[in-house]
């Protein structure tokens, strides 16, 4: 982690966002103080998101099929709940 104070940061702002941006954690401080930190985003794991969502709706599905005495607007309403 780096620490970086607040005008050296202005300065040098577009390095200290590429060197985030790579990985690195950046605290930026004030008269010795931390105010700031810099550091990469946090990328969801969308597949995984997805796959547990599917997941989830098999599950809640179970045993149910389309036509199974459920009428869709029905089973739309229960989707929003």
């Amino acid at each position: 982690m780096t620490t970086v104070g607040i005008f050296e940061a202005k300065s040098r702002l577009s390095e200290l966002v590429a060197r985030a941006a790579r990985g690195e954690e950046i605290v930026i401080t004030r008269h010795g103080e931390p105010v700031a930190r810099l550091m990469p985003p946090r990328v969801p794991d969308a597949l995984g998101q997805a796959h547990a969502l599917a997941t989830r709706i098999r599950s809640s599905r179970a045993g149910q099929a389309p036509g199974d005495g459920v009428a869709i607007p029905d089973m739309i309403e229960e989707g929003r709940r």
